[in-house]
């Protein structure tokens, strides 16, 4: 497999789908796919035409995280850039997912361990094959929370079962993380590839516009006061009022049809 084939990036009728493709090392991470993964995320969220995405893996993981032995390698190459891959790609990456103004769906179908578990927590959405399963990982290697799962995590599960699967990693499989909230749907592994691309569809054909604003204001509400947060709503629902998806929505409404999304 060449070196550029470590992410797969297509896009069809409005939805790119992003797809690591190490099977052979669980889609463990190294700088090419880092950089690739950034990239295609970049990509995605720039191009106008794109109103979906939807992230996944190859074979039987999602994403195992850091790759283990270029690091090991790193380490004894004594490399400044050893642990300045946060910054400069795990960082990227996850900002990528949660910033773009467009729903991102991860279909997670198999481990998700370490970043691989943060960048399916910085998703819209998440749908898991029954046979998946989540692992922090990183005290297990003597290292911090990455990814943003020192944010996600506890919005997800709360502080305190963030601070237990932290502390204490261990393996959450598919029916626990939908318990937890780790995930809002659990299929079958034969049927995810159709349930999450119906999914993500779904979210490219709809109000695009309607949900950047919907994305902002829950982040803005995730740090903020309520009463700021009030304001805000405010501010996001005149502009989604004044796009062209809203008049055409009403106006279908009022016809008994159903509208009909240009996703302007």
């Amino acid at each position: 497999m060449a070196d550029t084939d470590t992410v797969l990036y297509e896009v069809t009728d409005g939805l790119a789908t992003v797809t690591l493709n190490r099977p052979e090392a669980m889609n463990a991470l190294n700088v090419t796919a880092k950089e690739a993964l950034r990239d295609s995320l970049r990509r995605a969220a720039g191009d106008s035409q794109v109103r979906a995405v939807l992230l996944t893996g190859n074979g039987r993981a999602f994403c195992v995280g850091q790759d283990l032995k270029e690091h090991v390698a790193a380490l004894a190459a004594e490399e400044d850039d050893a642990m300045r891959t946060v910054a400069l790609h795990y960082n990227p990456i996850v900002s990528a997912i949660a910033g773009m103004r467009k729903p991102v769906v991860a279909a997670v179908n198999g481990v998700a361990a370490g970043a691989g578990f943060g960048f399916a927590l910085a998703a819209d959405y998440r749908l898991a094959a029954r046979s998946a399963s989540f692992n922090t990982a990183f005290a297990g290697i003597a290292l911090s929370a990455d990814s943003g799962l020192s944010w996600t995590l506890p919005r997800a599960v709360g502080p305190g079962r963030a601070a237990d699967l932290l502390l204490f990693p261990r393996t959450v499989d598919a029916a626990e993380a939908e318990r937890l909230g780790i995930v809002q749907r659990v299929v079958p592994d034969e049927e995810l590839p159709a349930a999450a691309l119906e999914t993500a569809r779904r979210l490219a054909e709809g109000p695009t516009l309607a949900y950047a604003a919907i994305k902002e204001s829950l982040a803005y509400a995730a740090g903020h006061p309520f009463t700021e947060t009030l304001e805000v709503e405010a501010r996001l629902q005149r502009e989604a009022g004044a796009t062209a998806d809203h008049r055409a929505a009403v106006a279908a409404f009022t016809r008994k049809e159903s509208p009909r999304f240009a996703g302007e």
